[in-house]
């Protein structure tokens, strides 16, 4: 074999290793971007949804003036109550705010990202929120 072909093979000895190192390092970031964005959508949804069911069930719980013709408004400590409790039944961290005819559920779900903690993410948190309005119908 000629001596100047081996040093030239010499020299490139290694090269293919580092771009095999760098694309797998890629690699594997981009498929936690996909695995952990994933992850941060379903608890988006949760979130969302959540807060949209508890509103429903605290939306079911109206004053008795209500009856009578007035104008609707939340029994405030039922109506909390029981998107609380349909909060807790979910799994999903909340708040329920109470005034008069409207009430606004803010909820909040956090997952623990499954590849992305290599790279230092140690949380992945979504949030959710949902108005009822009370009206006669």
């Amino acid at each position: 074999m000629n001596p100047l072909y081996r040093r030239a093979i010499w020299r490139e000895r290694g090269s293919f290793s580092l771009l095999i190192a760098v694309l797998g390092v890629a690699l594997l970031v981009g498929i936690g971007l996909v695995v952990d964005g994933g992850r941060y959508i379903t608890a988006a949804q949760l979130a969302d949804n959540a807060a949209g069911e508890a509103g429903r069930a605290a939306g079911q719980h109206i004053t008795a003036q209500a009856v009578t013709g007035e104008a609707p408004q939340a029994d405030t400590t039922r109506a909390v109550q029981a998107a609380q409790s349909y909060l807790a039944a979910a799994g999903v961290d909340g708040t329920v705010t109470v005034a008069g005819d409207e009430i606004t559920i803010t909820t909040t779900v956090r997952r623990t990202p499954v590849l992305l903690t290599v790279a230092g993410v140690s949380s992945i948190t979504a949030t959710g929120s949902a108005k009822v309005h009370l009206t006669r119908g």
